[in-house]
């Protein structure tokens, strides 16, 4: 039986932890660092990146010249590594391959958050489609061209294997694809780095990759309702009502009767980080202590999640999102900017399409692509696109409208 008890800032690792001394390697080999692990040098690649860079103007939910202090895709990613580390401190596991991953999940993000990838996926509809997840992996294998020797960054195994199991395994043991994935398939771009790398596709990914992920939801969840707040699209009257964020909000009144709202506000979100990360921990201490995993790879073959939400927690989580959902994500004034937003996506694709030479002379599709592949070459140009940047596009393509 495997006793684990919670330990900070210590140098040791759980035994089920990825080890950077272990790793499986990258695609092209180099010598290793004198002065980093594996995991370390990959996150060193991710923030010198030009797809990290661009995060700075990415919409998460309000368009990023709505407002100074409301969310970006960067600070939504910063926030999302923060909480990552302190998961993977805490159950001792390797920091740097967690954060590695929260920097690195969403390199593949388009203009204008989720408006601007629904528009994608519509226009790449007979072409493979358009998913996030699949392109933070064309970022970071393909489309990073700084290196001599290769084109991405050339990342190792592990966090490769992290991006692509983003959302869990994609199929069961016989290769047939699962959830998400039932329905539309597996996007190309996870076939394809697979078939280089064999990353098991059916199988968990480790558990630094599985804490990046639920750092990803607690982030989201906790700075979504910090700036509907301040947007005014959520009130603390209506959070009252749900069970957790209503019981955190009468912890602070009894406490601290008075409050002003913004600091209300404020002690809401940080409350709130602090109990779902709590609940992950003691969860995944429960999880570790039953599965008794003694690698990484008993980990990947578990068939359950290692880190994960307690049942409880895991329907408060869901409580919040429906919330925000409803209240925030299609609230009609988001709706009415977000509609624009895909417009703008939507015909910039089609004017690319059918002008290429209004793209940079590097972008244009050649000769030697078939339509296909000049249809993803144009996806790839406008997902890396910034909001400012895209918007100025359009208004230099149509100029009338």
């Amino acid at each position: 039986m495997v006793t684990q008890k919670i330990g900070f800032g210590g140098s040791d690792r759980s035994s089920f932890a990825a080890d950077p001394a272990k790793s499986r390697g990258r695609f092209f080999a180099e010598p290793p660092s004198p002065t980093r692990t594996e995991y370390q040098r990959d996150r060193d690649r991710v923030v010198h990146s030009t797809g990290f860079r661009r995060l700075r103007e990415k919409t998460q939910v309000f368009l990023v010249d709505e407002g100074d202090h409301y969310r970006t895709r960067l600070t939504h990613t910063l926030e999302v590594s923060q909480i990552a580390r302190a998961l993977a401190r805490a159950l001792r596991l390797d920091e740097d391959l967690a954060e590695a991953l929260a920097l690195a999940h969403d390199l593949g993000h388009p203009p204008f958050g989720h408006a601007g990838e629904r528009a994608l996926d519509a226009a790449m509809a007979g072409y493979g489609g358009f998913d996030h997840n699949a392109q933070s992996v064309r970022v970071v294998t393909l489309l990073e061209r700084r290196y001599p020797r290769f084109d991405g960054l050339n990342l190792t195994w592990e966090t490769l294997e992290g991006l692509v199991k983003h959302n869990g395994p994609l199929t069961d043991r016989a290769g047939r694809p699962i959830g998400r994935y039932t329905e539309r398939g597996i996007p190309h771009t996870f076939t394809n780095v697979s078939a280089q790398n064999d990353l098991w596709l059916w199988s968990w990914p480790s558990a630094e990759a599985q804490a990046a992920a639920i750092a990803d939801d607690i982030a989201y969840d906790t700075h979504d309702i910090d700036d509907g707040l301040r947007a005014g699209l959520l009130s603390l009257e209506t959070l009252a009502d749900l069970e957790l964020p209503g019981r955190i909000l009468a912890e602070i009144g009894a406490e601290h009767p008075g409050l002003a709202t913004e600091r209300v506000i404020h002690e809401l979100g940080r409350r709130l980080i602090t109990v779902l990360i709590e609940d992950v921990i003691a969860e995944s201490l429960r999880r570790i202590e039953r599965m008794a995993p003694t690698s990484s790879d008993a980990v990947r073959e578990g068939g359950e999640a290692v880190i994960a939400f307690s049942e409880p927690m895991r329907k408060a989580d869901e409580e919040i999102k429906r919330h925000l959902h409803t209240t925030v994500y299609r609230h009609e004034s988001v709706m009415s900017v977000m509609g624009e937003a895909e417009d703008i996506v939507r015909r910039l694709f089609a004017r690319y399409r059918s002008d290429p030479d209004s793209m940079p002379a590097s972008w244009r599709p050649g000769p030697d692509l078939d339509d296909r592949a000049a249809a993803r070459q144009v996806a790839d140009f406008l997902a890396g696109m910034t909001d400012r940047y895209a918007t100025a596009e359009y208004r230099r393509l149509f100029p009338a409208a």
